[in-house]
C-alpha cells in the first residue's frame, strides 16, 4: 500500500462533507475519494442489517478504486456496521466517526453529563453511550433521537425560527425540565448533518453548554492512524478531492456545497450505482 493512494469517506448522503471539510483542513496533501449513497438515504431509520449492508457495498466500491485508509463519515454506519467492515476489508485500516466523538465529549465535559443527539438508529444501537462508559465509567449519558435535524439540513434550512422550533421541542426536555444536578453539561452532535444547525442549536441550549462536533477529533485520528502506518502523504502540493454519488448528481453539488463551505461543480460528480 502506497501512501499516493487516497482516503476513502462515504456517508449516506451529504452529511459526512462536514469530516472531509475537517480532514481537507488538516491533511491538505492528502488525495480524498467520498461516496455520499444518497439513493439511499437516510440511513438512520433503516434497520442495522441494512445499513451494514450499505455501509459493505459503498466500502467495497472505494477498495475497488484503491484507497489506503477508511473513513465512515456516518454515524449510523459507524454504530452499526464498524466492526462488519473490519471483517470485510480487514487489509484496510476503517476509522468511525463515533470514538472520536466520544473522547471529545468526555473531555469537554466536568460534570460527566452528557447529552448525545442523533438518529433514531444510533441512538437506538447505544453507540455513544457505551464508547463514552468505556472512557469514563461513571458518566450520565441521555441519548435522543432527532430525524428532522437531517432533513432540515439536507434542505439548508439551517437557522430562523422554523429551526430554533423544532431545535427547542427535542432540546428543551433535555436541559430545560431536567433537574439542575443532572442537566448535561455537554451535548454530542452525534450525526454529521447536525453541525450545519450548531447555530440554531446554540440558540436553544445556550451559552453555557459545550458542544462537540467529531469531524475534527475524526481528522485527528486518521492523522494520527496514517502516521502510525507509514501511509502520510507529506509531498508539497495540495491534494485532490474526487466525489461519487448514487442519485442526483446537481443536488448532490448544490446541497454537498452548503455542507463542504465550497463551490462542488456538477462535472466534478460522478454518478455511480452499488
Amino acid at each position: 500500500m502506497t501512501t499516493s493512494l487516497p482516503i476513502g469517506m462515504f456517508d449516506s448522503g451529504v452529511g459526512g462533507l462536514t469530516v472531509l471539510k475537517a480532514l481537507r483542513h488538516r491533511l491538505p496533501c492528502e488525495d480524498i475519494l467520498y461516496l455520499g449513497d444518497t439513493a439511499r438515504l437516510p440511513y438512520g431509520t433503516k434497520s442495522p442489517e441494512t445499513v451494514s449492508r450499505y455501509a459493505v457495498q459503498a466500502s467495497g466500491k472505494l477498495i475497488e478504486r484503491g484507497v489506503k485508509l477508511l473513513v465512515i463519515a456516518c454515524n449510523t454506519a459507524t454504530s452499526v456496521a464498524l466492526g462488519a467492515l473490519r471483517e470485510a476489508y480487514p487489509g484496510i485500516p476503517v476509522i468511525g466517526v463515533v470514538q472520536p466523538g466520544a473522547q471529545a465529549s468526555c473531555r469537554a465535559s466536568v460534570s460527566g453529563n452528557i447529552a448525545v443527539i442523533a438518529t433514531e438508529s444510533t441512538i437506538r444501537g447505544n453507540a455513544y453511550q457505551k464508547a463514552i462508559h468505556a472512557i469514563r465509567p461513571e458518566a450520565r449519558v441521555v441519548g435522543k433521537p432527532c430525524p428532522l435535524f437531517v432533513s432540515l439540513a439536507e434542505e439548508g434550512w439551517l437557522d430562523g425560527e422554523l429551526v430554533e422550533g423544532v431545535a427547542a421541542r427535542y432540546l428543551s426536555p433535555l436541559f430545560e425540565t431536567a433537574e439542575q444536578a443532572d442537566r448535561p453539561d455537554c451535548l454530542v452532535l452525534g450525526c454529521t448533518h447536525f453541525p450545519l444547525l450548531a447555530g440554531a442549536i446554540r440558540n436553544v441550549i445556550g451559552p453555557d453548554i459545550a458542544i462537540v462536533d467529531s469531524a475534527e477529533t475524526t481528522s485527528l485520528a486518521v492523522e494520527a492512524e496514517l502516521a502510525a502506518r507509514g501511509l502520510l502523504r507529506t509531498e508539497p502540493g495540495c491534494g485532490g478531492t474526487r466525489f461519487l454519488t448514487t442519485d442526483d448528481v446537481p443536488r448532490f453539488a448544490r446541497t454537498g456545497s452548503l455542507f463542504l463551505g465550497m463551490n462542488i461543480a456538477p462535472e466534478d460528480v460522478e454518478l455511480v450505482d452499488l
